[in-house]
């Protein structure tokens, strides 16, 4: 027996007609699907009216539902996987069931279509040549601000992700390790009340302070200037124990520290010479 294929199809992340014809043939013609939450799932196949076996596959039951999928493929079965909006598998357990697939030599075929933060990238201004997507940073302060150090430098425009009870907090963790600087702040995109909002963050922090936060957003920070980097006022040595505190053997933190500064690597190791390596 042939094994089945495996469908990665994206799903609208607000308005219903966000979807493409492909994605719709694909849904119709599969044996089963997987989704996310089959409650918001079915409210799309009833929109289309669209009527398949739904299975959930979600982050809490992905070994055995990843298993029971995986095995329906394989007695050749077509499945398509949704999410609950957008791209599956972008910071979603689908990531697990494509490693799944791989490991069996099951064919997997990806579907184009809706993604929050590409669209948040392009509303947003901000130079789209070069981006790092960094999702969900972490729900504890101290891990986010770790999070915020490692990425402090970055000259690439920066992607985030943001549920709205830790919206605020998030913002002001950025004013304190990134600055003032340039962001735009995307919510209920494609649905009735989209906003995109641009300016500074403190003025985002006010503004959001004052209207409240609803719906998910989608953050996209301006990257670091180089004419920002200034380490005139930074000794060397604490130049390199920074970035080691930050998770660099001093190995790696020599290396960036004399490409930052612009020195020979020999003359940045010999300052930090007393520096003992984790």
């Amino acid at each position: 027996m042939d094994k089945g294929t495996l469908y990665i199809c994206p799903t609208p992340i607000g308005n219903l007609e966000d979807i493409t014809l492909r994605t719709l043939n694909i849904l119709k013609e599969a044996d089963l699907i997987a989704a996310e939450d089959t409650r918001h799932t079915l409210k799309l196949l009833n929109y289309y009216n669209i009527k398949k076996p739904l299975i959930s596959y979600h982050e809490h039951n992905k070994r055995e539902r990843g298993e029971k999928v995986i095995k329906e493929i394989i007695e050749g079965k077509r499945v398509a996987l949704v999410s609950d909006a957008g791209m599956p598998c972008i910071q979603d357990p689908g990531e697990d069931l494509i490693k799944l697939a791989i490991e069996k030599e099951i064919q997997i075929v990806a579907l184009p279509g809706a993604s929050a933060f590409i669209l948040a990238l392009v509303l947003s201004g901000f130079p789209t040549d070069k981006f790092v997507f960094e999702g969900f940073l972490s729900s504890s302060k101290k891990d986010r601000i770790k999070d915020l150090n490692r990425i402090r430098d970055e000259n690439r425009t920066i992607i985030l992700y943001e549920a709205p009870h830790r919206f605020l907090d998030l913002m002001e963790d950025i004013i304190q390790v990134l600055g003032d600087r340039k962001i735009s702040v995307s919510r209920e995109l494609t649905k009735i009340h989209e906003e995109t909002f641009r300016g500074k963050v403190s003025e985002g922090i006010k503004k959001f302070k004052e209207e409240g936060v609803k719906g998910e957003l989608v953050i996209i920070l301006e990257g670091k200037k180089e004419e920002e980097k200034n380490f005139d006022d930074l000794p060397v040595k604490e130049h390199i124990k920074q970035y080691m505190r930050e998770g660099l053997s001093k190995k790696e933190a020599v290396k960036k520290v004399a490409k930052e500064r612009k020195l020979p690597r020999n003359q940045i190791y010999k300052e930090g010479i007393n520096i003992e390596d984790k």
